[in-house]
């Protein structure tokens, strides 16, 4: 499937080294003012070639609107848009014709499809989530028009945990960390693994504020369960915690429940949802990437025709792809939100007729 969503939907196309990338975003209400400006500057937190830390691939990711908008608002249309790739060196990948990568998808899409696009990996490769946030970026317009809030940053990177949290601080970080006093060994992790031709994984943290009481659509469209299927659609990822999780398997009922006051929650380990509904507390989410497949050391594989080979990969790749990824989780997070608001505005009787008086 390459559609997302029920009421806010989107549908991605494209590939790698394919003439272009991009999505169609239906479900968008009218109304919204459409910032082509903050849409592009989504993109440009996610794109490659920023710094050492990320690949050396150079991408302008420069967003085309071809629908959906008049007169700079939105028209309750289809809104589709396009990003060409400028920058692709599919010569890199002629030794892999007909070589599976250890880690990769190649092995399986071959064996699914019996075909595979090998330049990059085709519609497999992370390329293609560079769509997903430019939808996300309209999710968050429409979030932004009832104060929801979505904020993101790397909590670890081969180990080396974060013991605070400061999202301004991520925001102005190279490599979106969110503690200061372990960003620069968070960088020499990844510049180690680099100089050393390997890779390291990293976790990114996601946090909703000001989501309302009330989202999810029990049963089987919970909110903690579309936001770990959000999160385990992004490439690499291979584990995603909702509050305290696996932590919480090691508390007693007394320490987990999150008790409640007049005012409130007095913690908040469920991160704000329950029985698969936001309880209005902050949605907390850890996304746990794996080390990035691609690495520069020799490794034993098959062909095509199930020879044993050792081969040596070429080609331009994130030394630690949980990075960029973050912002894809951020944006995963808020095309997830922006459906459940709309589809929780008919859940009461009251609230349909207030909206048709």
């Amino acid at each position: 499937m390459n559609t997302f969503g029920l009421k806010f939907r989107f549908t991605t196309f494209g590939e790698s080294h394919g003439k272009a990338l991009g999505c169609i975003v239906d479900g968008v209400p009218a109304g919204i003012e459409l910032d082509e400006v903050f849409i592009q500057s989504e993109l440009d937190r996610r794109k490659p070639g920023k710094s050492k830390f990320e690949t050396a691939r150079k991408e302008d990711d420069k967003v085309e609107i071809l629908s959906g908008v008049f007169e700079g608002k939105t028209t309750g249309t289809p809104i589709a848009m396009v990003i060409f790739n400028t920058n692709q060196k599919s010569k890199d990948y002629s030794n892999i014709k007909d070589v599976f990568r250890p880690g990769h998808a190649d092995f399986t899409y071959f064996h699914k499809y019996g075909i595979r696009d090998y330049r990059g990996g085709g519609r497999s490769s992370a390329r293609e989530t560079a769509a997903r946030v430019a939808a996300g970026a309209i999710a968050k317009l429409l979030l932004k028009e009832i104060g929801v809030e979505i904020q993101s940053g790397i909590s670890e990177v081969d180990g080396i945990q974060a013991e605070n949290f400061d999202y301004n601080h991520a925001k102005e970080s190279i490599i979106y960390a969110l503690d200061k006093t372990k960003e620069e060994a968070q960088k020499e992790a990844i510049t180690r693994a680099k100089d050393a031709h390997d890779s390291v994984g990293g976790v990114a943290r996601v946090v909703i504020k000001n989501t309302p009481v009330g989202l999810g659509q029990p049963l089987y469209y919970k909110l903690d369960a579309l936001l770990a299927d959000a999160m385990m659609g992004i490439n690499a990822v291979k584990a995603v915690e909702i509050g305290d999780g696996c932590m919480s398997v090691r508390s007693k009922g007394s320490q987990n429940n999150d008790q409640i006051r007049a005012n409130g929650f007095e913690s908040n380990h469920a991160g704000g949802i329950l029985g698969g509904i936001s309880n209005g507390e902050d949605i907390i989410l850890n996304v746990y990437f794996k080390p990035t497949p691609s690495i520069f050391q020799e490794q034993h594989t098959i062909t095509t025709t199930n020879e044993e080979v050792d081969f040596k990969l070429k080609g331009r790749h994130d030394p630690c792809v949980a990075i960029r990824g973050s912002i894809v989780a951020e944006s995963m997070a808020a095309l997830v939100i922006a459906d459940m608001l709309l589809l929780n505005m008919g859940s009461t009787l009251e609230g349909v007729k207030k909206y048709y008086k």
